[in-house]
């Protein structure tokens, strides 16, 4: 029998993670982050690069309501916060495939307290300026023609397995 949402027992885990757009410009797209963000129970989300719009019915309907209590800021400029969270000790995680990325799932993530997940623009990805500056580049193994996936299915797979292993916020 399926649950409905009053009969859904939840857990009250939040982790140690802030997701960093840069530069989503798809209000489905900004839409489905906000319900992964509250699915996964992170601890905010930064979008930036164009502003979002939060009166586009696309978004609301998406987000089914995630976007009036998961915590999240807009700032226009993208790497100046990334350096911002570096000098307060995050790792940076940058969701592309590049030369020098691993597979998101060959790593563990237990010992670490502070996250940051760079996730990019629909078609450009993550700037490289950006690349730069991130810890690591993370991709997800991918068996058929296409090399690149939505970016709102990458950041809910990314969240996925790094939540397996991710110690959340001690109780308080």
């Amino acid at each position: 029998m399926q649950l409905a949402h009053p009969d859904h027992s939840s857990t009250t885990k939040k982790f140690p993670l802030i997701i960093l757009t840069d530069n989503i410009i798809g209000e489905a797209n900004i839409g489905s982050i906000f319900r992964l963000a509250d699915a996964f129970n992170i601890h905010k989300i930064i979008f930036t690069g164009s502003p979002i719009n939060l009166k586009s019915n696309r978004l609301k309907k998406t987000a089914r309501s995630t976007y009036k209590y998961v915590d999240f800021e807009y700032m226009e400029e993208a790497a100046g916060v990334v350096r911002s969270f570096i000098e307060k000790g995050y790792k940076t995680l940058a969701i592309e495939i590049t030369s020098n990325s691993v597979s998101i799932d060959s790593i563990s993530y237990e010992n670490e307290t502070k996250l940051l997940l760079i996730v990019g623009n629909e078609s450009a990805g993550i700037s490289s300026e950006l690349l730069e500056l991130s810890d690591k580049h993370l991709h997800i193994n991918m068996f058929g023609e296409n090399s690149s996936m939505n970016v709102a299915q990458a950041t809910g797979i990314a969240l996925y397995e790094i939540t397996k292993t991710l110690l959340p916020f001690p109780n308080k």
